[in-house]
């Protein structure tokens, strides 16, 4: 008896398809735009966003990746979405397909999390073109080597407290200490408040974050709350050695899927 079949669980998952978020019903979200955020924002870009996620942001603009009707993880919106209407499973090989008939030769995974989704990334990895490959994470689960050895750049984004997330859940100290000593990790913290930057500097000491590639961005899903933050936000980046990143495709699309 092969030992994973001790374990139907762990097998399910190594050979589930991949389930992502839609942007209109059975339709996966796998677009062309610009990257908006952190060390790529303003590069051309292909996205697919992944369904499901580990932790529950408050402020998160993407909850109808995870916020199923049943879920009651709070979020400031109250909204909860139709699981049917939201998610859809793609077999690898069709995702692969879809990505290269857009062109370009940048890809960045998304979600939700997509790193719960890792075998089933590495196999459609496989199917792809050489392409550079960006994995967006909050930083709480570990690449496997399969999918690591794929991949060339990580934006790990972990979680401050004003997020809601029990920081039990949101910033286990193995997973930070590792991604510190990632040469391929960025850290991205989203702000709302100055008093959220003393928290980013605790997590910094505390793991050994590098000071030159972290970003600071402001949290919001309107230009007009985004402009309001940058209105001191820059300056405190410059002040302690941070990079700034803005939320472009906001101000180019608005909060709209597929952009």
């Amino acid at each position: 008896m092969s030992p994973l079949s001790l374990f139907p669980n762990i097998l399910a998952c190594l050979t589930m398809p991949l389930i992502l978020a839609t942007t209109t019903p059975d339709e996966p979200e796998i677009f062309a735009s610009l990257q908006g955020e952190g060390p790529s924002a303003g590069r051309p870009s292909i996205f697919i966003r992944l369904s499901r996620c580990n932790l529950a942001c408050v402020w998160c603009d993407t909850a109808y990746t995870w916020r199923f009707a049943g879920d009651n993880r709070p979020h400031r919106d109250a909204e909860t979405f139709d699981r049917a209407s939201n998610q859809v499973t793609l077999e690898e090989e069709d995702a692969a397909a879809r990505i290269a008939a857009l062109g370009g030769n940048r890809l960045v995974i998304t979600g939700g999390e997509p790193l719960l989704q890792a075998p089933a990334l590495a196999r459609m990895l496989a199917h792809l073109p050489d392409m550079h490959v960006e994995i967006e994470t909050n930083g709480t689960v570990a690449p496997p080597p399969a999918l690591d050895r794929l991949v060339h750049q990580y934006n790990v984004s972990p979680k401050l407290s004003h997020s809601g997330n029990l920081a039990s859940l949101a910033l286990p100290a193995d997973a930070l200490s590792a991604w510190a000593g990632n040469p391929l990790a960025w850290f991205k913290f989203v702000i709302s408040e100055p008093d959220d930057l003393d928290e980013v500097l605790k997590i910094q000491s505390e793991h050994g974050l590098p000071q030159s590639r972290i970003f600071l961005m402001a949290e919001g899903r309107e230009s007009e709350i985004l402009r309001s933050r940058m209105q001191w936000l820059p300056d405190q980046c410059a002040k302690l050695g941070f990079n700034f990143t803005d939320r472009l495709h906001i101000h180019l699309y608005g909060d709209t899927r597929g952009t």
